[in-house]
């Protein structure tokens, strides 16, 4: 069984497309499908087989193209998906919509562009991981807290000179420059990464209840 088939084969909310128990693995699963969707309107890509998470999404909801334009229809849904039960903002696609449009001119360039993203990805969620002890303070912080101690982390990474380890000095760097490349803000940051930790504590506690 497919992602989206778990996604959406279960019960729907008042708000939301998904119930409760959502997971890590959702969330950048459309995130994924809102990234290829951008992709595909700006360069006009028609072989689905180059993005293989906007391919299951658009068939397994069944999405017509919209404007003979692949990816159009798509990222318009899953945006609506990921502001009604993620509760991003307008501003968070803008900003992907600008980094995709810097940093992506051509098919050729898809594929060092995702590496490039998901090699920022796994230096950010490394340092974070460090730097705010997930294990051992998620249960401790309702979301108010989490969010402002997730925001106090990112404006440490991309603002911070001096570290008392080396290797969070070198990551901070390292995450710092890659994200003026990709062109994200910290509070695209803060919101991106929110996301990934309060559903890391959701889980852990899912995963409780199971023992």
């Amino acid at each position: 069984m497919s992602i989206f088939s778990k996604i959406f084969g279960r019960k729907k909310t008042e708000t939301g497309l998904v119930d409760s128990e959502r997971t890590m693995e959702e969330f950048m699963t459309f995130v994924r499908v809102y990234y290829q969707g951008v992709i595909a309107v700006n360069l006009g890509v028609t072989n689905m087989n180059m993005l293989p998470d906007l391919a299951l999404f658009k068939r397994m909801l069944k999405i017509p193209t919209q404007n003979n334009k692949p990816g159009l229809a798509e990222k318009s849904k899953v945006k609506k998906v990921l502001m009604a039960d993620y509760d991003l903002k307008d501003s968070f696609f803008r900003e992907i919509d600008a980094s995709v449009k810097k940093n992506c001119k051509k098919q050729q360039d898809i594929q060092s562009y995702f590496f490039k993203f998901q090699g920022f990805c796994n230096d950010l969620f490394s340092l974070l991981d460090n730097l705010m002890k997930w294990k051992f303070r998620l249960s401790m912080l309702n979301k108010k807290l989490l969010y402002q101690q997730t925001e106090k982390t990112v404006h440490d990474i991309v603002t911070k000179s001096e570290w008392k380890e080396v290797n969070d000095q070198k990551a901070a760097w390292s995450v710092r420059k890659t994200a003026e490349v990709l062109g994200y803000s910290e509070e695209w940051m803060t919101d991106f990464i929110y996301n990934i930790v309060l559903l890391a504590k959701n889980e852990a506690k899912m995963n409780a209840k199971k023992k």
